[in-house]
């Protein structure tokens, strides 16, 4: 696997009850996954010649990030080594440009989009929205016709995560700081929508896939907060409609392993493609505890072509909670306190420094009772971060 992070970690602790000989390309020894394997290499993602010595050996290469070149997984191809998801399939989650277009050309619904090259651009962009009749949002009351078609979201078109490489602007004015990196930016109408949600789904390289619970996901500051699975109230046909569009990008694109479709549900009923990853995801966490089979088990199994899990939910709810790193870096007694309240919760760290804001872990809880779900995982994760101390 290449990346150390947190993915990588627990794609391994998945892969040892099949006695799995686990790999890692990692950029430093203290990185999450680099803490656990056994067989790890220091190096340098983006060097061919690393890749190329890391990946002799190996059945077959995977990831925990998008970021390794398109060129280096070509490379590794022609080597005959193994590239799941391949080069043709991934360079849609590390290019916002081409995963617009390429869903365009397939049918599946997106927010109106356009590449551009300086904040004149951006301007002519909101015009065009304008004068299509675009509809902002204007609160929690719903949507309503704002003068101009500002405001716009602006996404550098590699590279961002987390709120990262993305603005949302006001005006032409605030549109210059997306151009100062020089990269390509990719503008996209500002979706009046009522939540976010995610289709988690698992494809392998004979065909077989397997679709989780869509899931309601919040974003606080950008950053993935909560996780309902499955999404509360989410009309059944609406549901299953956004299952079949995420088994269908699979196929089309080739995926082979976990791929999440982050979408907008919007209040006209619609549902609109934010992202794509093809990689564990954050919004698939809950399923560690609260599914039949784990989003990694069945990224383990799909990667090595071998016939998949149940993606079944083993509960009527369960609740995914970030834990963001606070000024509270004594996990023990945090531990003491979160364990004695509830024996059903369960923790896990990722063997990261606490700094703040950073995520250092996630707790997950299910039940019968959204409302009594929701209260411990968010009770057991503020105590984990110490906003709460009682």
């Amino acid at each position: 696997m290449v990346g150390g992070g947190q993915l990588a970690r627990m794609t391994h602790e998945a892969g040892i009850p099949l006695g799995i000989r686990f790999k890692l390309l990692s950029d430093t020894p203290q990185d999450s996954a680099a803490q656990v394997v056994g067989d790890v290499v220091v190096g340098d993602y983006r060097d061919l010649d690393t890749l190329r010595a890391f990946a002799r050996g190996c059945d077959v290469i995977t990831f925990d990030h998008e970021h390794v070149p398109t060129e280096h997984l070509r490379a590794l191809e022609a080597d005959g080594i193994p590239v799941r998801p391949g080069p043709e399939a991934l360079v849609h989650a590390q290019d916002k440009g081409v995963m617009r277009a390429r869903l365009e050309a397939i049918g599946v619904p997106c927010p109106r989009h356009r590449i551009v090259a300086d904040p004149a651009d951006v301007a002519a962009f909101a015009d065009e929205l304008e004068r299509d009749g675009y509809d902002a949002p204007s609160g929690e009351g719903g949507g309503g016709r704002r003068a101009g078609g500002f405001p716009v979201v602006l996404k550098t078109v590699r590279g961002g995560y987390d709120g990262k490489g993305v603005w949302v602007v006001g005006s032409a004015e605030e549109a210059a700081e997306p151009f100062r990196a020089g990269v390509p930016v990719l503008a996209e109408e500002k979706v009046d929508f009522v939540r976010e949600l995610a289709a988690n789904v698992v494809r392998s390289p004979h065909g077989q896939a397997v679709a989780y619970p869509v899931v309601e996901s919040r974003q606080v500051n950008g950053v993935c907060d909560t996780v309902i699975a499955p999404a509360p109230g989410l009309d059944d046909e609406l549901a299953l409609r956004a299952e079949e569009m995420a088994l269908r990008i699979a196929k089309e694109l080739g995926v082979v392993g976990h791929l999440a479709v982050e979408l907008f549900q919007t209040r006209d009923g619609r549902i609109l493609v934010n992202e794509l990853a093809m990689r564990p995801h954050n919004s698939g966490h809950w399923s560690m505890d609260g599914a039949v089979t784990s989003q990694f088990a069945n990224h383990v199994r799909a990667v090595l072509d071998l016939p998949l899990g149940d993606p079944r939910p083993r509960a009527p709810w369960t609740v995914m909670v970030n834990v963001l790193g606070g000024d509270y870096p004594d996990m023990y007694s945090a531990y003491l306190h979160c364990m004695a309240r509830d024996p059903r919760l369960k923790i896990h760290m990722y063997g990261k420094d606490v700094k703040p804001g950073r995520k250092v872990g996630h707790v997950n809880t299910y039940g019968d009772d959204l409302d009594d779900v929701l209260e411990r995982a968010r009770h057991a994760a503020g105590y984990l971060r110490g906003t709460i101390t009682e």
